[in-house]
């Protein structure tokens, strides 16, 4: 497992088996930071890993440049990277913008686990 940071944003990087990644971010994605976002994910590919999954848990703030980067992360490669634990009001962004769709994310879940229809 491996780290790279900015003052904002740390990226905790674990690689997988067979080629699978995962990318756990802690802290603001923004103009600042998305960038580094966008260099791990590239290095990896370059490593060949194709199956990438980007946990969200620890993000608080992300804003056009972080939605920016999921897109540059997303066509990097011949695999759709995967956002997991997506708080609510990246989600809504998501949602909103279309890159819910684009990213493949599964459908909402609401608090009590069960998937939101809507």
């Amino acid at each position: 497992m491996e780290s790279m940071s900015s003052p904002l944003l740390a990226i905790e990087v674990s690689r997988l088996d067979a080629g699978r990644a995962e990318l756990r971010l802690t802290g603001d994605l923004d103009f600042d930071s998305a960038p580094d976002l966008i260099a791990a994910v590239a290095e990896l590919r370059r490593s060949g890993y194709r199956q990438l999954v980007i946990d969200l848990a620890g993000v608080g703030l992300c804003d056009s440049s972080g939605l920016s980067a999921f897109v540059v992360a997303h066509r990097s490669g011949s695999d759709p990277i995967r956002l997991v634990n997506v708080n609510p009001i990246l989600r809504q962004l998501l949602d909103r913008t279309g890159l819910a769709e684009l990213l493949q994310l599964p459908p909402a879940v609401d608090g009590d686990g069960v998937t939101a229809v809507g």
